[in-house]
């Protein structure tokens, strides 16, 4: 008996172990935090030394080479995301978030080793670029749909906070002690990063979703970049929104890419005060996604919220555009903070409008537009700075009569955007009745008005696309 009772106890012991280790290994929103909250910490302590490092490196044309460099990355990231995100789907999380985490953080330490390696890097490295992607199939394998959009938004609030912190630490040691010991934290850092996602965390998505051999089985339409583009026309609503989408976040693409170098060469920003402008448009941009925003959607309504993001994102680049005084652009840097309620209100008037089995469709057209921003806007706005001549000096900067024409421009694109958001309907249409897949049926919810009916073909379709960035 009392044998038999230590069996059962010994039993026991090992399966409370057993649970223990599987309680270890289970994926968790924790990962995910943590692998972004690295990788852009690591990049943001490099905000000052990269600054000085593209001017040095290309004291002619800075600008249009700055613009080049970005503009290759984000396009590679754009035609790479949905390949990416759909091999995930098959062989696992884990392999493709190490391959993302790595060539996102390999061009680092060549910033010190040879620049011009680096920003070669930096743009090849944009096929891989796509941590975002992975992380938010990650964050959805492992959360139930009434918990995701929280979780989704503490990664979020983890990149923001990062990218808060970051460039000030980075400025701070960089006065102190060099860049090269910026350098070299970061890329410290980075390997931490790489060896995180390696030893400690989980696969997220279950075995018997994955493929137990290795070859291709997705087609090419599943990882064809252009397949959610040309879905856009199939609706005059969803065209509205993904214009007025393209028209103001172009700008806004090209701007995160050249600002904090046209704050430093011709406003004469010192590395402090970019980080204390960062840190500044970070916190006041957070409070505004949070509190602000949740006030106008409920007073104003969700179409209104987003033609007043607008507005303010017009101000702020003609601001940007004819401004030369340094309290100009931080007085520009608030209403910056201000116009980043667009997006969010875009994306809450999309999920409004549309119909419960096409909210992955129509986001996924957004995130396809804004991934072609993401390409297109830095070379815009290297190209328009080397067609003004705004060039660097290290004399002294050339100002010409409108500091900063890029700005300009955008503010003309986004002035458009606002006629076209204007026709964007604000509430959903009455739900069409069940009905088979005719085209009777598809007659009747046209006459009816049905917003967002974009048509279906494949089941691929009604799965949500991913979301990406990039730095």
């Amino acid at each position: 008996m009392h044998q038999c009772s230590c069996r059962k106890s010994s039993e026991e012991m090992g399966l409370m172990f057993v649970s223990l280790q599987h309680g270890q290994r289970r994926a968790r929103v924790t990962h995910a935090v943590i692998v972004i909250f690295l990788e852009f910490f690591a990049w943001g302590l490099l905000t000052t030394p990269m600054l000085t490092v593209l001017h040095e490196t290309f004291p002619q044309h800075t600008f249009l080479m700055n613009g080049l460099i970005q503009g290759v990355k984000g396009f590679l990231s754009f035609l790479s995301a949905p390949l990416i995100g759909a091999l995930s789907d098959t062989w696992g999380r884990k392999s493709f978030l190490l391959i993302t985490v790595f060539f996102t953080c390999a061009p680092i330490p060549f910033m010190r080793i040879s620049p011009r390696w680096y920003f070669a890097l930096i743009s090849v490295s944009g096929i891989f670029s796509v941590t975002f992607s992975v992380i938010f199939a990650y964050v959805a394998d492992i959360t139930d749909e009434h918990e995701r959009s929280t979780a989704y938004g503490l990664v979020s609030a983890t990149f923001a906070a990062s990218l808060v912190m970051s460039p000030a630490i980075g400025a701070y040691l960089s006065a102190l002690y060099g860049d090269s010991l910026v350098v070299l934290i970061a890329t410290v850092i980075a390997v931490a990063d790489i060896a995180f996602v390696f030893f400690l965390v989980p696969e997220s998505l279950p075995d018997k979703m994955r493929l137990s051999s290795w070859g291709f089985p997705i087609s090419w339409e599943q990882a064809d970049p252009f397949s959610s583009l040309r879905r856009v026309g199939k609706d005059s609503t969803v065209l509205l929104i993904c214009v007025t989408v393209f028209l103001s976040y172009l700008p806004e693409a090209g701007q995160y890419s050249s600002f904090f170098l046209y704050l430093k060469q011709m406003i004469q920003f010192s590395s402090e005060a970019i980080a204390g402008f960062i840190a500044m448009v970070g916190i006041l941009s957070i409070i505004a996604q949070t509190l602000l925003l949740s006030v106008l959607m409920r007073t104003i309504g969700k179409k209104n919220t987003v033609l007043l993001g607008l507005g303010f994102q017009i101000l702020q680049l003609l601001w940007y555009a004819f401004g030369s005084e340094p309290w100009m652009m931080w007085a520009a840097g608030t209403i910056a903070a201000m116009s980043s309620i667009t997006f969010p209100a875009v994306s809450s008037l999309v999920s409004y409008n549309a119909s419960a089995d096409q909210q992955g469709v129509v986001q996924g057209m957004i995130t396809g537009i804004r991934g072609l921003c993401n390409g297109l806007g830095p070379a815009m706005y290297g190209f328009i700075f080397f067609l003004f001549n705004v060039e660097l000096n290290d004399t002294h900067p050339v100002k010409p009569v409108i500091p900063g024409p890029p700005f300009l421009f955008g503010a003309c694109t986004v002035l458009i955007a606002v006629f076209v958001a204007i026709f964007i309907p604000e509430h959903r249409g009455p739900e069409p009745k069940a009905c088979s897949a005719t085209s009777s049926c598809a007659a009747a919810h046209a006459q009816n008005g049905s917003p967002l009916t974009t048509p279906t073909s494949d089941p691929e379709d009604i799965e949500p696309l991913l979301q990406d960035t990039s730095m």
